[in-house]
């Protein structure tokens, strides 16, 4: 009989990685789960030592991979990491290292893109205001200027997963597209690829981004192209807030000329006084945009949800190619 493979899970105090999951790793035919308690206390020896006694590890709020497992992986051959961004635990020796490596890959696109579509609609039709307006014992009167996504000029900036699935939520409603993503090989007919920020912001009417948080991307929404987005213009960004120029988007939100849904800000918080809760132009979501199952559910979610984790230990145990695998260039895009 051949030697189950080992994976390996290095499990906090405070595990925000459901037992389903685990579970269900666990219960695969071929493979032995460990999990490893008490990290935080190990020296960085220790945690290498127990890294390379696994064939597979399972990583999320572990400790450093050390960077010396590029050269001395011992058995380990493939880590799945089970967010997006790996920065702070995985380093890029390991990543041009012969070890596998991949990430939560497209399992966040369909959430972020109907955030995206919700916030877009709810800014069009000025929801705020009117909720606002009702509140005070108003509401009439109101006319939302554009209201309708038919015929509305939308910028994607950023055509990776999440952006491309937000265009396909968008396709029914006849807008126009266009996209800027320099590091995109294909953009889909009827969408419009532009060669620059700036022209994406003159020439559309909603910007939303999509874009990864990388040295590039940060502070490339600046002041001056904000400018050139018409009155009334759109900002929706569900990526991250330090894409943009906070103070300058800020400064056109509070003179009224802009209206803005946000699920990030930089810093990603607000305090509790700050005159932008009560903007009527404005919404945030607090980066808490995400999904809570159904009673009864919970499990079925949690599957779900980690569906691309799933698959990919199961190729591994069963030496078939892996989706999503993480290389040098992807790695340095990531948010």
């Amino acid at each position: 009989m051949s030697e189950k493979m080992k994976a390996l899970f290095f499990e906090r105090e405070e595990e925000r990685i459901s037992g389903v999951f685990l579970d269900t790793v666990a219960a695969l035919p071929g493979l032995d789960l460990e999990r490893v308690r008490g990290c935080e206390a190990m020296t960085p020896k220790q945690v290498a030592e127990h890294m390379r006694s696994a064939d597979i590890l399972l990583l999320s709020r572990s400790p450093k991979v050390p960077d010396e497992l590029a050269e001395n992986p011992g058995r380990l051959k493939y880590i799945c990491y089970l967010h997006g961004t790996m920065r702070k635990v995985i380093g890029v020796p390991v990543i041009r290292s012969a070890i596998h490596v991949t990430n939560w890959g497209d399992a966040s696109g369909p959430g972020l893109a109907e955030s995206s579509l919700t916030l877009l609609m709810a800014m069009l039709k000025d929801l705020p205001k009117r909720i606002l307006a009702v509140r005070k014992g108003e509401g009439r009167g109101i006319r939302s200027v554009g209201w309708s996504l038919t015929g509305l000029r939308v910028g994607v900036y950023g055509f990776g997963f999440a952006g491309r699935q937000f265009v396909k939520l968008l396709a029914p409603f006849g807008a126009t597209v266009r996209v800027y993503d320099p590091y995109a090989k294909d953009i889909p007919a009827p969408c419009i690829r532009v060669d620059s920020l700036k022209e994406l912001m003159e020439t559309s009417q909603a910007l939303v981004i999509h874009a990864g948080w990388t040295p590039e991307t940060e502070g490339s929404v600046t002041r001056e192209l904000l400018a050139m987005l018409p009155d009334h213009g759109v900002v929706i960004n569900t990526a991250r807030g330090a894409i943009i120029d906070q103070t300058a988007l800020f400064d056109e939100l509070k003179a009224g000329r802009l209206r803005a849904g946000v699920d990030v800000l930089w810093p990603d918080d607000l305090p509790p006084d700050h005159e932008a809760r009560q903007w009527e132009n404005f919404i945030w979501t607090c980066h808490e945009f995400g999904a809570k199952p159904w009673p009864g559910m919970e499990k079925e979610a949690e599957l779900r949800r980690s569906r691309v984790h799933l698959d990919n230990i199961r190729a591994f145990a069963e030496g078939k190619p892996l989706k999503f695998e993480i290389d040098e260039k992807r790695y340095s895009l990531m948010t």
